[in-house]
Formats: C-alpha cells, structure tokens, sequence
C-alpha cells in the first residue's frame, strides 16, 4: 500500500517524455522507490559531458506508468503549464535575474556583499569553493615548475662535470631566477609564476537554474496536472501503454520492481531491461531481461544460444520474462551458458 498522503512527484511531460527537474525528487525516486532513470543534461564544469550528465532525468515509460499507478506521482504537461507571462512579470524575473548575476559574481571575486536570498547565497558557495580550487591549483602549478626547474639545473651540472666540461663552459648565474645554459642560450623555466596575483582576476562562473519552470510566476500547474494514466491519455499527453508488448513490458516491470530490484536499460546487452539486485551505483546486473508477450510464446533454437552465451560473456544470467495477459502473471525462465567435458 502506498501513502496517498505522501508528496507526489512532478513528472512534466512534453512529446510523450517525462522529466523530473528537481533534484530532490530524483534523490527521492532513487533512495526510496528504486526508480533511476536517465540523466540527459550537461554539467558545465565536468569535461566528460557523455560520461557524467545532470538534470533533468528523463523516465522510462515504465517508471512513469509505475508511478501513477502507486500514487507516487503526477504528470505535470509542461507546455500547458507554461502560461503567457505579463509584461510586469517579465520585468520582475528579469531583475531578479540580473541581481542574482551581480551577486554571484561580487561573492566570487570576494566583493564581501551579503546575499540575502539563500538560494543564491547556495550558488555563491559553490562559486567560492571553485575559487580556493583554482588557487590550490596555482600554487601546486608553482611547485611542479620550481622542481622542474631546479631538475634542469642540476641536470646540466650533472653532464657538464660527465663530460668533461670545464668551468668555463657551463656558465649558470647565480643572481637570477633564469639560469641560462651559454653553450645552447637557452633559458630554463622560471621559478617565479608568470602571472601577478595582483594584478589577475578570479574567474566566474553564472550559474543558470535548472528547474523546468515552478519558480516563474506564469507557471501554473492547476489545470494541467494529472493523477492517473487513463486522465492523461484522455487528455491527450500520454499514450502508453497501448499495445500487447507494451502492456508486458509494464507488467514485467512492475513485477521485478515489486521484488526489490532496480531495472536500467538493457539495449547493449540484447535485452529490454537490466535487472539489478540494489542500486546500480553499487551493484552489478544480474540479469539482462527480455519481455514476451505470452508465457507460451515460441522461440528458435538459435535466440536461446545467443542470449546465453551472450549473458555469460558479459557475466550475466538473460531472463525470458512471459507475460500472461489474461491472468496479469509473468513466469520466468533464466538461460546461462555452461561448459560440457
């Protein structure tokens, strides 16, 4: 049984996707309800932006079809909510906008202004932690070119004397910071940073919201929220499930979540899920799952050697998942490739 007095999450809907925009609730949906879905958006300061992505976290039709039907959520359509904003709330947003710029960077170039609003106040942390990143990484720059700089220079005395050089051949001043081999005339690194700290400026950066839109004002959600998968399909926003497969899918989703397991995507691995036994940050798959249609459903010979000794090759059991339409049961049947000798 569920709580339907427990907070539902928003699932804003556009071209038949669900999103979730708070980071909250993504938290929520993987902490308590085993729902992981896909992070889609960039993360400005991370290099591998197809490795580690950000908000928003785009659903499976499953998840969603999961969710509504626990009462653990609601879809939200998005373009609806979106009203037609008024010229004095355009102006108002706009303000808060340029003032939250302003504050962001007066915080981070150590401006001292106090920030009342918390939410920029957050934004200016993080502002501040990049800058005492930046400078660590300055003096850790510093210290890698002072050893370089001293390896060379013993380097250079090291071969002088190797070779048989006199004292007149190697030459290194002693009253600068930029010893000069004479016999190449070339000067070694400096030991003192080329840029000034005083005269330098501490980058920035201007964090842009993710949220999907609850904090505008013309954003309303009283006539386009919907609790229930037969309400949104009504309203034309949501069309899954609609056929016999589809409708398995769900089945078999649903099933597997009700016996605890966490479920990903299983195209790379010649399934329609991955069936993991906790959460997959910390766990292996255990499974690579396929959904039929009927429990009876007839398969060829050479579909049961594939998904076995593809299974086994990525170290995983594959599991024929049969929907019963009728009886809403699905039966399964578990295929690992093994060794005869």
């Amino acid at each position: 049984m569920t709580d339907t007095n427990a907070h539902k999450i928003e699932l804003g809907v556009s071209n038949n996707k669900a999103y979730v925009w708070d980071v909250d609730d993504v938290y929520l949906l993987r902490a308590k309800h085993h729902i992981c879905g896909v992070l889609t958006g960039t993360l400005p300061h991370v290099s591998q932006q197809n490795v580690f992505l950000g908000l928003p976290l785009i659903l499976l039709p499953e998840e969603v079809v999961l969710l509504l039907e626990k009462n653990l959520a609601v879809i939200i359509d998005d373009p609806k909510a979106h009203k037609q904003p008024t010229p004095s709330q355009l102006k108002k947003w706009n303000n808060a906008r340029i003032s939250s710029v302003k504050a962001q960077i007066a915080q981070t170039q150590g401006g001292g202004e106090k920030v009342d609003d918390p939410k920029v106040a957050l934004k200016s942390m993080s502002e501040e932690a990049i800058r005492k990143r930046k400078e660590r990484e300055e003096k850790r720059a510093i210290a890698a070119a002072a050893a370089k700089a001293k390896a060379i220079t013993e380097g250079l005395v090291i071969d002088g004397v190797e070779a048989g050089a006199g004292a007149n051949d190697i030459q290194l001043s002693s009253s600068t910071s930029n010893p000069i081999d004479e016999r190449s005339s070339t000067p070694t690194p400096s030991l003192s940073p080329s840029i000034d700290p005083s005269t330098s400026k501490t980058p920035y950066t201007v964090n842009i919201p993710t949220d999907s839109a609850p904090s505008f004002e013309w954003y309303s959600t009283s006539e386009s929220t919907y609790t229930s998968i037969s309400e949104a399909k009504k309203a034309g926003i949501w069309t899954y499930p609609e056929t016999l497969h589809e409708r398995a899918k769900c089945g078999v989703f649903n099933d597997l979540w009700e016996k605890g397991y966490y479920m990903g995507g299983g195209i790379k691995f010649g399934g329609d899920y991955l069936v993991y036994p906790g959460d997959p940050m910390r766990y292996h798959s255990h499974f690579a799952a396929t959904v039929h249609d009927s429990p009876i459903e007839k398969l060829r010979p050479m579909e049961i050697v594939s998904h076995g000794r593809l299974g086994t090759a990525t170290k995983k059991a594959h599991l024929l998942c049969g929907w019963d339409d009728e009886k809403s049961e699905v039966s399964y049947y578990s295929i690992e490739w093994a060794g005869f000798g």
